[in-house]
């Protein structure tokens, strides 16, 4: 059935490129047809015997292929005359539109980059969509392109459920799963789902993406999921073409690998044969939807036109390879299967192919005249939504009192009503509030659940709001945030905890590459909002070593669009934590609550016994401002210090040593949030400084410090006297070697000394 070019190529094909070849073998192969025809069959009636797949069906799967191949053919031809930005194609992958087909719009996707077919076919499930005109927008970075607009191509549609994804290697399949567990869990806890409760979320992805770690996390934590039977409707498709690049999987391994792990059901299916390939992906998506179970699909594809326009594969593979892979084109067998079954005649064939190219070359002529993105306020406007009065609006929202009485154990045992604590409880009497405030909210991570955390800062959360709401996950930082994610598109309220700092490196992508990313890349359609808890920061006693005293925050401040806060004390926790959530709620913004470990327990400031840095509970209706500092010695302008965090109480008790020793009089500000750095703030605590000092606990290089120093130098500030105390530029050693390589009190007044 399908056609076979000769080696040597004709001379008619010399000089052709791929793309090229592809185009004519699909013309020559439907001219030269000859086999038996049969009568055409009814709409309803199997395209070919004993097929699961009837006419009607097939006929539009056959178009949405067409488009599918058209869209990658007119990219090639118009990149080089720069109307067109991407050119990893689809082709060779059509056969994915089976999925689509069988699959429900409201079923979140997260795609493949070469999705095209299933895009074109999904985009059947809604009356009025054009998936021509979509992806011509797209391809031509158009702003009129409602995936991103104009941002970035990508497979992406709010209506259609298929959530935007960037080019990270399967960076996306931690947060397919989180969004399947969050179908199941939000059922459970009476959450209104903004999709149907028997949804399931599909991901797919290629073979050779299938070796990924990220990947891995996720078939991990499925098969978990699985064994200890918590159900996870996650459908994952391997798209498997037996190349990767230029890389090739070894032959039979997917199938070998995938087929034997236990938790993940396995199901095969022939993606180049729509006839013989449906109703095995049709028993793998009902399975899917039926069990609830993670479901491993198999689908056998082709690579056509080398990984994308820039890859010639004439030199790294042979003719007769190239020969052969062009011969095993889906397209072949479907135009073989509509002559066969007497459904279409060559003309009708060919009359399709050409309207369909006509279709797509008038759509990429349109979008090139559309308007693009030029200026740099379009460019970032979905980048960072902030609705200042808004948020602080909800911050300040008081909950329902019974409820939040009924949580603390009655209206004597408020916090508020009670003694000053140290910030650890303050944290604890945050989250219980947000809650109780908050029915949809969710905290989970490792050992936060009966244990209360390693710190028990999470202690008495899980009694009270439940196993659904708290609960414990796998040690894996990259599926806890990728669950966070699964459960903002479901509309829930995550806060994840990553047990230290240290530990959100191994994870770091999921919240730049995906989480943060994805209102830039949908235009501010989709956004995951969540508030990260990250225990962190050095000065930890005890209980050392750069893995829990670890005080890397370059990491985060690389992130475009990220929120990061870092109390110091127990009231400004609650407060921030306040509005932190209010930013999720209101904007869908991402965040990371940093809590400082070696503050958590700490009750004195000056003396032992003096009870200095423990605080009163702020209650309801209490909130920070985002991007508010908070000043110590107002008025006082000999010696500014900038800091946070530990650098806080620290910067207090040398500003004492100072004033003793020099007569100045010391402000102290805590800027309490990190990123994004509020620079008319710091310049308006700069303006008056006789001298500054910034105290920055993080490295020197890529630290907080480098960002306030900035500020107050293109502030117009730099030629008053000024030092800064950071931390060195090296991992955090072991016992007391630790406290050699970030910043002390001695380090701060000798610092304001050189200032003299």
């Amino acid at each position: 059935m399908f056609a076979t070019v000769p080696d040597p190529i004709p001379a008619r094909m010399k000089g052709l490129n791929r793309a090229e070849i592809c185009d004519v073998n699909f013309t020559e192969f439907v001219k030269a047809w000859q086999g038996h025809r049969d009568a055409a069959p009814a709409p309803g009636e199997a395209i070919l015997p004993h097929s699961a797949l009837d006419a009607r069906g097939f006929r539009e799967l056959f178009e949405s292929q067409l488009v599918s191949r058209h869209l990658d053919l007119m990219a090639r031809v118009l990149r080089v005359q720069n109307k067109v930005f991407y050119t990893i194609g689809s082709s060779g992958h059509e056969g994915n539109a089976m999925v689509a087909r069988l699959a429900r719009h409201t079923d979140p996707a997260f795609l493949h980059y070469r999705s095209g077919g299933f895009m074109a076919e999904r985009f059947r499930k809604l009356p009025g969509m054009d998936p021509v005109m979509d992806s011509a927008l797209s391809f031509a970075a158009s702003k009129d392109d409602p995936a991103s607009g104009g941002r970035h191509k990508v497979w992406g549609s709010k209506p259609l459920w298929v959530l935007p994804q960037t080019s990270t290697i399967a960076s996306h399949l931690p947060k397919a799963l989180g969004t399947a567990i969050a179908i199941e869990a939000g059922r459970r806890l009476g959450h209104a789902l903004p999709v149907p409760d028997d949804s399931i979320a599909i991901c797919s992805f290629g073979d050779a993406s299938a070796n990924h770690a990220t990947a891995q996390t996720a078939f991990n934590a499925a098969a978990w999921t699985a064994y200890q039977k918590l159900p996870a409707p996650v459908l994952f498709v391997c798209e498997d073409n037996g190349i990767g690049i230029s890389v090739k999987t070894p032959g039979g391994w997917i199938g070998n690998r995938f087929s034997r792990m236990d938790g993940l059901d396995y199901f095969a299916a022939d993606g180049l044969d729509l006839a013989a390939g449906y109703g095995d992906v049709q028993r793998a998506v009902e399975h899917c939807r039926k069990t609830r179970r993670p479901t491993f699909l198999h689908l056998r594809t082709q690579r056509l036109m080398g990984h994308a326009g820039t890859d010639f594969e004439i030199e790294w593979r042979s003719i007769d390879e190239l020969c052969r892979v062009e011969a095993g084109d889906p397209l072949l067998r479907s135009a073989a299967i509509a002559l066969e079954s007497g459904l279409m005649s060559k003309d009708e064939v060919l009359a399709l192919y050409e309207a369909t190219r006509r279709r797509c070359f008038a759509a990429a002529g349109e979008a090139d005249r559309r308007p693009k993105l030029e200026r740099l306020d379009e460019v970032v406007a979905p980048l960072a939504p902030f609705s200042p009065a808004a948020v602080m609006a909800e911050a300040r929202r008081k909950g329902e009192p019974e409820r939040r009485e009924a949580v603390f154990g009655g209206e004597s045992r408020l916090p508020e009503r009670q003694a000053p604590r140290h910030m650890a409880i303050q944290i604890n009497n945050a989250l219980h509030d947000v809650f109780a405030k908050y029915p949809e909210t969710l905290l989970f991570g490792e050992d936060v659940a009966q244990k209360g955390g390693v710190y028990t800062v999470t202690k008495g959360l899980q009694k009270a709001f439940g196993p659904r709401r708290v609960f414990n996950t796998l040690l894996d930082e990259t599926m806890i945030l990728g669950m966070a994610q699964g459960f903002a598109n479901m509309g829930m309220l995550p806060i994840p905890e990553i047990q230290y700092l240290a530990y959100f490196h191994n994870a770091c992508d999921q919240i730049r590459g995906e989480a943060a990313s994805l209102q830039f890349f949908s235009n501010n359609q989709y956004a995951n909002p969540m508030v990260v808890r990250v225990a962190g920061l050095g000065y930890q006693r005890g209980f050392g070593g750069h893995f829990h005293n670890d005080n890397s925050i370059t990491a985060l401040r690389d992130i475009p669009g990220l929120v990061v806060g870092c109390p110091s004390r127990g009231d400004d926790a609650a407060t921030m934590l306040r509005t932190l959530v209010a930013l999720s709620k209101v904007d869908g913004r991402v965040s990371i609550f940093l809590e400082p470990i070696a503050l958590y327990m700490t009750k004195d400031l000056h003396e032992p016994g003096d009870g200095g840095w423990l605080t009163a509970y702020p209650p309801p209706g209490e909130a920070m401002v985002l991007g508010e500092g908070r000043v110590y010695g107002e008025g006082h302008d000999d010696l500014v210090v900038f800091t946070y965090g530990n650098g806080v109480p620290m910067s207090l008790r040398a500003a004492r040593t100072i004033e003793a020793a020099h007569g100045w009089k010391c402000r102290v500000v805590d800027l309490r949030w990190l990123v994004p750095l509020n620079v008319d703030y710091i310049r308006e605590q700069a303006r008056s400084a006789k001298r500054i000092l910034v105290v920055d606990e993080g490295r020197r290089s890529g630290g907080v410090g480098e960002g306030i120093v900035t500020a107050i130098i293109e502030g117009g500030f730099g030629a008053r006297p000024y030092g800064r105390v950071a931390g060195a530029d090296t991992f955090t050693p072991l016992a007391g070697a630790a406290f050699a390589v970030i910043p002390s009190e001695e380090a701060i007044v000798e610092a304001a000394a050189a200032l003299a």
